[in-house]
């Protein structure tokens, strides 16, 4: 389902979320006080702006308040970045997520009660992107523009059922999904049968159409 979502701050990371968020089909407004990083989305983001979220004028005329989600990608600058996330929170944004360099700063940010944080060395835009709407999706590596590999975690209405069942196959050529292992407990069955059954607790490895795998496994 199509989101509105803000980034606010397109250094390499944020620029790395927005445009992969824009790629999946969201409505994305980037915002930076710096034009020449505002002026290279262009084309790669739905709504490239210049201004200052710490401002809360600014973000009340954009309109964010009525956005899903607006992820705080910062970083470096811990005042604005702190500021930035209380506005948010504040405007009511229902969903913040806030970039941190270092854990001092990351307790800042769950002090303010943003709604998830990461470490910047730990978590990628392009991770993020993928698991912002869909918390299934454990871990991504991107293989094309719409493509890539998924490390997704199984509902409970798909548990004891086959990979068949779930239209998942081993074959490109047959199914849309292709299941390239299980993870189960510390076991790892690699190129499974269509025939396998799903089990509690067990975690795919699936390549294909991310589309697909945000219907299939999305909540």
């Amino acid at each position: 389902m199509k989101k509105q979502v803000a980034v606010i701050g397109i250094g390499r990371f944020g620029r790395s979320v927005a445009t992969e968020l824009y790629n999946l089909g969201h409505d994305v407004l980037a915002i930076d006080k710096k034009e020449d990083r505002v002026q290279d989305m262009l084309g790669k983001v739905t709504y490239p702006v210049s201004g200052d979220a710490t401002n809360e004028s600014t973000l009340r005329e954009l309109g964010i308040a009525s956005y899903d989600a607006a992820i705080v990608a910062i970083g470096s600058d811990t005042v604005s970045s702190l500021m930035t996330s209380v506005l948010l929170k504040s405007i009511g944004v229902p969903y913040v997520v806030a970039r941190a360099q270092d854990e001092l700063q990351r307790n800042a940010l769950e002090r303010i009660q943003v709604d998830k944080t990461l470490l910047a060395e730990k978590e990628m835009g392009e991770q993020l992107a993928h698991n912002l709407f869909n918390p299934n999706v454990i871990d991504y590596m991107g293989m094309t523009a719409n493509y890539g590999i998924s490390k997704v975690e199984v509902s409970e209405n798909q548990k004891g059922k086959s990979l068949k069942e779930l239209n998942i196959g081993t074959s490109r050529d047959k199914y849309n999904l292709t299941a390239l292992g299980i993870i189960r407990s510390k076991n790892i069955i690699l190129n499974p049968d269509i025939n396998e059954i799903i089990k509690k607790n067990d975690v795919l490895i699936l390549a294909g159409n991310n589309e697909l795998i945000d219907k299939n496994f999305g909540e």
